[in-house]
Parts: structure tokens; sequence; C-alpha cells
């Protein structure tokens, strides 16, 4: 079995670095050794540790993920992430292996991860890549992480500052945003169709123009997501 890679998640916000975390965690061979919060932890870690990938966020305090990336040993490769398109030229001079825009899917990551393995030439693992991802996710609930197949979910709801996860037998509800699940969530199993409602396509059985039907649930599409869920829809 190959040597697992061992990467650190730096970013100056916790639900960031929980979402990529979350997303490491469905791929084989690789290891989340670290989550920083800003580079002087990051750098700290790394003077002690091996590290072979950083997830790095760019527009940190004090410290940015660029200055940063220019201090450490080049043999580290950088993953930049951030909500900012402009710093993508930059990121790329720095000899990036990628960089993600937030929020950050899990498929966009597994090709970051992917592309990784294919400019890592000099490692044991140059051949390797990711095995398909686990069909689950981790969520918080009740203090406690509770494994979610992404099989038995129905449909997500968003509900003030928590979201409902639907599931065949049972409704878990976790302190997190919509848009933050939306990301850790296939594309290719899952479609946003509201505001507050991101629904497993498996699961629909029915729709018309206004609404789609899940576990017998009329659940609405809304205006500013009609046109893309109707062309998606339409292809069944």
């Amino acid at each position: 079995m190959a040597k697992p890679i061992s990467c650190i998640i730096v970013d100056d916000e916790v639900i960031a670095r929980e979402i990529i975390a979350s997303h490491l965690s469905q791929i084989d061979n690789i290891v989340v050794a670290a989550q920083c919060k800003n580079a002087i932890e990051a750098f700290n870690f790394i003077s002690n540790n091996t590290v072979d990938l950083v997830f790095l966020d760019i527009n940190m305090p004090e410290i940015s993920g660029i200055a940063f990336a220019k201090s450490i040993n080049k043999d580290i490769k950088i993953v930049f992430t951030t909500a900012y398109r402009d710093y993508a030229v930059e990121g790329f001079d720095l000899q990036a292996v990628d960089y993600l825009l937030k929020p950050i899917a899990f498929e966009r990551l597994l090709k970051a991860v992917n592309r990784f393995f294919d400019v890592n030439n000099d490692s044991k693992n140059t051949n390797t890549k990711v095995i398909d991802p686990n069909d689950f996710i981790f969520v918080r609930s009740n203090r406690r992480m509770l494994k979610v197949d992404f099989s038995d979910i129905l449909y997500v709801e968003s509900y003030s500052d928590y979201i409902k996860i639907h599931l065949e037998n049972e409704t878990i509800v976790t302190r997190e945003t919509i848009s933050a699940i939306e990301a850790k969530l296939p594309k290719t199993k899952f479609i946003r169709i509201h505001r507050s409602y991101v629904i497993c396509l498996s699961k629909i059985q029915s729709f018309t123009n206004e609404e789609v039907t899940v576990n017998r649930k009329a659940l609405p599409i809304s205006r500013s997501y009609k046109k893309e869920v109707l062309k998606h829809l339409e292809k069944f």
C-alpha cells in the first residue's frame, strides 16, 4: 500500500476547515495531519512534522497565504483556497497544484488531489490515483459525529441556523449552513432547488415546473434555481 499523503489545512474560518477536512475524510490515502487557523500555527507544525500538501487560504490576517507559501520548502505542494478570484494568477505563479474557489465542492477538491498525484513526479506515489471516495459524510449532532450515507439522504432543509437532513427513517439536525452542506454533497447525486432545499436526484418521485416530490412531500423550486433545475431534470 502506498504511503499516505500527509496534508494540513490552513484557514482562519472554522467552517472552511471543516468542509475541506470532511471532503478529505472520504478520500483514501490522504491524512489530515493538522488544521491550523493561521500561518504561524502552520509554520510551527511544518517545522516539526513531515507535510506533503497544504490546503491554504489566501486572505488571512497578519500573514497572508501568499506570503506563507513563499516562506516554506518548495517540496511541499500547495492548493490555494479562497473566496476571491483575483488571487488566481499570483497563486499559479507560485506553482500551486491548484486553486479552489469557495464554497468548495467535493468533486472539485477530488480533482485537485488527483492533480497533486499527477504533478508530484518525485513522489513514491507518482502513479497513484485516488481511489473512488466513500459514499458518506460525517455531521455533528448532539455532540457526536454521525455517519450519513449519501444513499440514505432524501433531502436537506434549511432551518434557521441549522439544517435538517431528512433520511428514510429519521431526521438529523445539525448546526450548519445549507451552502456548506451542499458543498459536501456530490453534484452528480444532489441538486439545490431552493435557498432552503437540496434534494437527492434519485429520490425524486415526480416533478413539475414549480415543485418536486420527494418521499410524498412537495418541495418548491424557487425562481432563481428553476432554469438550472429544470434543465437538469428534463434529462431524465
